[in-house]
């Protein structure tokens, strides 16, 4: 019997993705073309989605090429349904809807958060973990409970890898600014003092990427500003992470989005996953940030659980919170 294949599209934001995945998880293609601003700019949402419109038939055809397949062969279409920027997403969207009215296949709508954490836990066998799904667009910390992934802790401003982007943008590094931070933190040698900001189990970053900033304006050496800036934003996810390992007794913890990659993030909560005796795993860096692939495995599991959506009802959700996704494919 055919294993079923996926073609997923990715447009939340900087990426455009296109990525075929099987059903029994195996991974045919991964094609991608970045949006990078100009240094010291963020996103801008019409232009990303204008250099999504421009690259989505190149990347699409090269998806393809990888997997050395034909567009008919594929059984479904899954695109990124949110949460994401309105313009990007629509554009991933409407060529989802084409394509799937064109090969006349099913069109499955992903949430793009639940994506990050499910390919994660494909490729690296976590079966039941507290999760900390770090990226520029999310950071919270989340578990399967009844049906749903249940948020244990979250940001109550802005993202962990926002933080890490804005500040690079702010001082004049190139984008995306997580790594270009993390380099120069390796060189860091003495710590700033910063604010530290937890409450409950939440987290907030404004005040001490503002804080930050005017330490940087005040002539305190770049190196050991970013060496003290990773320090303090990572304590405050792992304190968090923490605590949330106590509260639920899960015996595996799982790192997934963007920020994954960052090696001192994977040192400090695998050292607490040590202390609680807990399994640690960490996406692979190729898979951490945003791509089709993610869209399209999420899309076969959403799928075998008979979701999915008419064309003239597929919607973007610019908003739409993770703990407010059933996941069947888990009951």
């Amino acid at each position: 019997m055919k294993e079923l294949l996926c073609l997923g599209i990715e447009s939340t934001a900087h990426t455009f993705g296109a990525g075929i995945v099987s059903e029994n998880g195996k991974i045919y293609s991964d094609s991608r073309d970045v949006y990078i601003p100009a240094v010291g700019r963020g996103i801008h949402p019409t232009e990303a989605a204008q250099h999504h419109n421009i690259v989505a038939p190149k990347v699409i055809l090269d998806a393809f090429r990888k997997a050395d397949l034909k567009p008919r062969v594929i059984d479904i279409i899954a695109y990124s349904c949110g949460p994401g920027l309105g313009p990007c997403l629509r554009i991933g969207a409407t060529i989802a809807r084409a394509l799937s009215t064109y090969l006349c296949k099913p069109l499955v709508p992903v949430n793009h958060a639940i994506a990050h954490i499910e390919i994660a836990s494909l490729t690296t066998g976590a079966k039941d973990p507290l999760t900390v799904l770090v990226s520029g667009g999310h950071t919270a910390i989340v578990a399967y409970a009844a049906g749903r992934w249940r948020i244990y802790g979250e940001t109550e401003d802005i993202t962990l890898g926002n933080l890490l982007d804005m500040f690079a943008r702010e001082v004049g590094l190139p984008s995306p600014g997580g790594p270009e931070v993390e380099k120069l933190a390796e060189m860091g040698k003495v710590f700033i003092d910063l604010p530290y900001t937890v409450k409950g189990n939440d987290v907030a970053y404004s005040g001490l990427l503002s804080a930050a900033l005017r330490k940087y304006k005040d002539g305190v050496d770049l190196k050991d500003l970013c060496f003290s800036l990773q320090e303090v934003a990572f304590a405050m996810i792992v304190e968090a992470t923490e605590r949330s390992l106590a509260h639920t007794e899960k015996k595996e913890l799982l790192l997934s989005g963007g920020v994954a990659a960052n090696k001192r993030l994977q040192g400090m909560l695998e050292s607490i996953a040590r202390e609680h005796d807990v399994k640690f795993y960490c996406v692979d860096k190729s898979l951490s940030g945003d791509s089709g692939v993610q869209i399209a495995w999420n899309g076969i599991l959403a799928y075998k659980c008979g979701l999915g959506i008419n064309v003239e009802k597929s919607c973007v959700k610019s908003r739409w919170r993770l703990d407010q996704v059933n996941v069947p494919w888990r009951s």
